[in-house]
């Protein structure tokens, strides 16, 4: 048995696939993934890393990304609670177009309107 590949349709109002668009389009999802790409982090470390956020940003866009399958959550048993975030195979497939548009992003600075 064979099961058909559906592509979707970013431009149709109907597509689900622009939830998963919307959540990556984030300025903080695509960093967080970026962060991620060198392997898992504490929620203190992503915080360090991503300057700027604020710790209710950061926890909401971690359950958001976790709840879409970007990346997992790992608690470990210790005192006081050890909690690693990590990306999945999906969210390291998203992280390799991501990094290229932050790249373009970060290279092309100088030619953006100040």
């Amino acid at each position: 048995m064979t099961t058909a590949h559906h592509r979707g349709d970013a431009y149709s109002a109907t597509c689900p696939c622009r939830g998963m668009l919307d959540l990556l389009a984030d300025k903080w999802s695509a960093l967080i993934i970026g962060a991620l790409r060198s392997g898992p982090m504490r929620f203190g470390e992503l915080r360090t890393r991503l300057d700027g956020i604020s710790p209710k940003v950061l926890t909401a866009t971690l359950r958001r990304l976790e709840e879409h399958g970007i990346l997992t959550r790992t608690v470990y048993p210790a005192v006081p609670l050890h909690v690693e975030y990590a990306l999945t195979d999906l969210g390291a497939d998203a992280s390799v177009p991501l990094d290229a548009l932050r790249n373009w992003v970060e290279d092309n600075l100088p030619r953006f309107p100040h």
